[in-house]
């Protein structure tokens, strides 16, 4: 049988938070729906993930340390929400030295590469969980039901310590920004 191969390692791992789960911790228009994995808070060490960039190429949470390091989680980048989310996010943290923002979803890293040639602008970085879901698993975002994220925002600082989480309760509804954007401000050199 064909399939993706796992290091064991990875794959305990990944049972232990594959295990985890969270009825109705998120709605979709009012329906309640199921969550996987843990959900963090302020404080927690974020959990390594694999996911891959626009170009294919892996992507783990070693892979970009050194920085403050905005998460911006959505469902979706086709739909009016998540786009807004992402380009908010991710032109605050280019006006901000030594912060850099990742949106990160379910959608094909083909789909996120098109995105950014239409919206015009090269100063995204794009993320795709699609093939091992391992991000959503990791900090409580993927959606059982339907295989896609959830909307939240995750802040880390260069120690990869949470210092801001929200997880929205309705995909459709924004994250706040304002209260994500003061809790950045407060990390110490930031303006």
């Amino acid at each position: 049988m064909g399939g993706i191969k796992r290091r064991p390692d990875c794959q305990r791992g990944k049972d232990k938070i594959m295990t985890q789960e969270r009825s109705g911790a998120v709605k979709i228009q009012g329906v309640p729906h199921t969550l996987v994995g843990p959900r963090l808070e302020k404080g927690d060490t974020a959990p390594d993930f694999r996911v891959v960039n626009v170009a294919l190429k892996p992507v783990t949470l070693s892979d970009i340390k050194g920085q403050i390091r905005i998460f911006s989680v959505i469902p979706s980048i086709d739909t009016p929400i998540c786009a807004t989310q992402a380009r908010r996010f991710s032109e605050e943290a280019a006006a901000m030295e030594g912060v850099r923002c990742y949106t990160i979803s379910m959608d094909l890293p083909f789909a996120l590469d098109r995105w950014c040639t239409l919206s015009r602008i090269d100063s995204f970085y794009m993320l795709s969980d699609h093939r091992e879901a391992s991000l959503g698993a990791a900090y409580g975002v993927l959606i059982k039901e339907l295989r896609l994220l959830s909307r939240a925002v995750f802040i880390l600082d260069e120690n990869n310590v949470m210092q801001y989480v929200e997880y929205c309760e309705d995909i459709y509804s924004h994250v706040d920004y304002e209260a994500a954007l003061e809790a950045l401000r407060r990390l110490p050199g930031r303006i």
